[in-house]
This record gives C-alpha cells, sequence and structure tokens, in this order.
C-alpha cells in the first residue's frame, strides 16, 4: 500500500432518523444522519437505491439538485421531495469546522 495522509478519523454517536413515505406515483425511504460532521448539514441517504446528499435548507430548495443527487426524473417528484425535506430535516446553522 502506498502512503498516504489521513485527514481524519473521527468517531461520533450521531441520531439516525428512518422515514419512508409514499406520494401518489412514488414510495421512498430514506435514512437521515444528524451529525456533527460535514458543517453541520444533515446526510441524507436513499435506502432503496443508496444515493445521499448532505442537505442544507438552501440545497432543500434546490429543485434540480434534488433531481440530480436522487436520480429523479420529474420536476413534480423533486417538489415532493423538497416538501418533505423542508418538514423533516431540520434547519441548522452551518458550523464552521475549519481555522
Amino acid at each position: 500500500m502506498e502512503w498516504f495522509e489521513k485527514l481524519y478519523d473521527e468517531s461520533e454517536s450521531v441520531k439516525v432518523r428512518f422515514v419512508g413515505f409514499t406520494t401518489d406515483t412514488v414510495r421512498y425511504d430514506f435514512g437521515i444522519v444528524y451529525t456533527n460532521m460535514f458543517f453541520g448539514k444533515p446526510m441524507v441517504v436513499c435506502m432503496q437505491t443508496g444515493r445521499s446528499a448532505l442537505l442544507d435548507s438552501n440545497d432543500m430548495r434546490n429543485l434540480e439538485y434534488i433531481k440530480q443527487v436522487f436520480h429523479i426524473k420529474s420536476l413534480k417528484e423533486a417538489e415532493d421531495l423538497a416538501l418533505f425535506f423542508e418538514e423533516a430535516v431540520p434547519h441548522l446553522p452551518v458550523i464552521e469546522q475549519y481555522d
């Protein structure tokens, strides 16, 4: 193995919320990981596809970003997810991690 420089190696007990819901056309299953890492952004994982994203309140309102990261095809599905994220993911201030 080549030499590498470790950037971080943190252990932390975190809160995880699992949420499943349906819309008129689609079923969703998400895990939401609340952590102090990643500038305080919760990590949202789609349990069906394994796709994940760090979402803050700006990201949750960005429909094109939601479509891209979760491979959503329609704008309506992205709007449904944005509404869910607005309700399910708390609005936390971004935490500065670096000096």
